[in-house]
């Protein structure tokens, strides 16, 4: 009989909660590997991009950085249902690793308090430049 209970209660909450009205967001991706980038041949630029997959209009309400190296901006006003949308993130390509979050706040139903960890990560180096008044090594003359 407890099986039989339990059975029901956790088909009915899955019913339940599939049902839901409300906002979804959907990213693509919510990584975003730069991979090994050159600092000044690359903007730092990059986009997330996402769809309210629910049955309202979308709110982002903040998206804030893990520090301020990282900036993002993202859409003020309201997201249909159905409709795209991006999150636009630059990075100020400081040499070495990158690993930083973004953290996105919305109405979504979809996410616990709506809200969503975006990541990137890679790695910036800074191109060697040779002085042109740096004298070039000769092998030994035979």
């Amino acid at each position: 009989m407890k099986k039989l209970l339990f059975s029901i209660t956790l088909f009915l909450c899955g019913i339940l909660s599939y049902g839901q009205n409300g906002p979804k967001i959907e990213f693509k991706e919510e990584t975003i590997n730069y991979g090994t980038v050159t600092k000044g041949e690359d903007s730092g630029k990059r986009v997330f991009e996402f769809t309210n997959t629910g049955n309202e209009p979308l709110l982002i309400s903040d998206a804030k950085s893990s520090c301020g190296c990282t900036v993002p901006s993202y859409p003020k006003e309201p997201i249909a249902p159905g409709a795209t949308g991006t999150i636009e993130v630059q990075y100020n390509m400081n040499p070495g690793p990158i690993s930083k979050t973004i953290t996105i706040t919305t109405n979504a139903i979809n996410k616990e308090n709506g809200m969503v960890a975006l990541r990137i990560k890679g790695n910036v180096i800074v191109k060697e430049e040779k002085s042109v008044l740096e004298k070039k090594k000769e092998g030994p003359r035979i």
